[in-house]
């Protein structure tokens, strides 16, 4: 007998684990597996995470809840990816099913199926009508979204990891055991060539935005950046101690991550190929990365069953960590009847109470009334912050919190956080007047 608990039951321990502990959240917890993939929604306000304990989880980005498990492949879970809709997804995994979810509900709504061995990843072309599925059976399926129906199937002489659109969707690129990234007619599956430059196995192909570019990421511990049609590597990047796995573009196509078997999560300049940052982000490899959409953080998934937010201009941590999360404090909050009270549990997340209480991804509250942004001479805040020259009074909390921190505050590393209702906005500002020492100033 295994002294180690099935995939499944090792999700369920660690929930009833942090149910037990209060619910606090460190980074987005709960998969009993390492996390093999990453998606954003198109808004920007949930995440998708794949795992290897079998499911898929929906959180929300700006909280790090999980709002849905979704629970039905057979197997280790490889890939997700949202819909256009945002209310919809796909999922692919080990069991060699592919699934689209209904992700208020977290029921299957259809599957596809006809692969014969491990899907190993899943791409949705512009215009959202039909996606790609490529898979160790040595082939690549197009299916159409509208009725299920396969369109089209790619038989390959070397099994395929990775897969992405481009070049308007008129191109689906394949990445390969071989280390070649193949190249397709999307519409016909007529092959067109392949591009030469890694020495082993592709783990990885992801698109710009805009469709005009292609980074690849391999076994051979590089990052390569490729202008389609143009068969010649145009830029190459290395910074990681090993193979690397994963990789991103940022909205505006200047940056990218990359995520390594080292642990490491890099953060380049494309137009230099210069290191911009290193983040020692996973004990044990890091399988997925991930920007936001406004490009401020990086998502990270690894082996180590985690997926952590960073913010990039500091490299912080956004979120409590494990051990922090151990450390006893007083959490006044939650036996308050304050009406206030309840909705201050988002803002304890991220913030202690006083300058002894736990170190958290944001700064101490005590004293925050009256308080210049960006004055606590041991916070690492963003250079927004510190610039940003206002004192926090009723009237400018209000402001921060209706507007949002990231149209308040452009460029902050506070996560997307609005109270849109003012008399919810009145009772949290009278709860953290009363819990910070703040006088009654406007």
């Amino acid at each position: 007998m295994s002294l180690y608990p099935h995939p499944r039951m090792a999700s369920a321990l660690v929930v009833a684990f942090l149910l037990f502990c209060g619910g606090a959240r460190a980074d987005l917890i709960g998969h009993g597996g390492m996390v093999r993939d990453i998606a954003i929604s198109p808004d920007g306000a949930q995440v998708l995470t794949a795992s290897f304990d079998y499911s898929i989880r929906l959180w929300d980005f700006a909280t790090q809840q999980n709002l849905k498990l979704l629970d039905a492949h057979t197997g280790p879970v490889n890939t997700a990816v949202f819909l256009p809709d945002g209310k919809s997804a796909l999922s692919a995994g080990k069991d060699g099913a592919i699934l689209r979810w209904d992700l208020k509900t977290a029921k299957v709504i259809a599957s596809f199926t006809g692969h014969g061995m491990h899907v190993m990843a899943l791409a949705l072309r512009p215009g959202g009508k039909t996606f790609a599925s490529a898979s160790w059976d040595g082939t690549v399926r197009l299916w159409s979204l509208q009725d299920g129906s396969q369109r089209a199937l790619l038989k390959m002489s070397s099994d395929v990891n990775t897969l992405a659109f481009g070049l308007n969707g008129d191109v689906l690129f394949t990445g390969h055991k071989d280390g070649r990234v193949r190249l397709w007619v999307a519409e016909t599956g007529e092959f067109i060539g392949d591009f030469v430059g890694h020495a082993m196995a592709i783990t990885r192909l992801v698109v710009s935005y805009d469709g005009s570019r292609l980074l690849s990421a391999g076994i051979d511990g590089s990052v390569r950046l490729w202008f389609p049609p143009d068969r010649n590597t145009m830029l190459t990047l290395k910074g990681h101690d090993g193979p690397v796995y994963s990789t991103a573009f940022t909205p505006d196509g200047f940056r990218a991550l990359s995520g390594g078997h080292d642990g490491i999560v890099n953060l380049w300049d494309l137009s230099s190929g210069r290191l911009l940052r290193r983040i020692e982000a996973h004990e044990g490899p890091v399988w997925a990365v991930a920007f936001s959409p406004d490009g401020r953080f990086a998502i990270s998934s690894g082996s180590d069953e985690a997926v952590r937010i960073w913010h990039l201009e500091t490299g912080d941590r956004i979120g409590p960590t494990e051990s922090e999360m151990a450390m006893v404090e007083e959490k006044p909050w939650l036996s308050s009847n304050h009406p206030g009270a309840r909705l201050f549990r988002k803002c304890a997340i991220c913030h202690s109470l006083t300058p002894n209480g736990k170190h958290r991804s944001g700064p101490h509250l005590e004293g925050l009334f009256g308080r210049l942004s960006g004055s606590l001479g041991d916070y690492n805040y963003s250079e927004a912050m510190r610039t940003l020259g206002v004192t926090w009074t009723r009237k400018t909390v209000r402001q921060l919190f209706f507007i949002g921190p990231d149209k308040f505050v452009p460029g902050t590393k506070m996560p997307i956080q609005k109270v849109s209702d003012p008399e919810d906005l009145n009772m949290l500002i009278d709860y953290l007047m009363e819990v910070t020492n703040g006088d009654k100033g406007s």
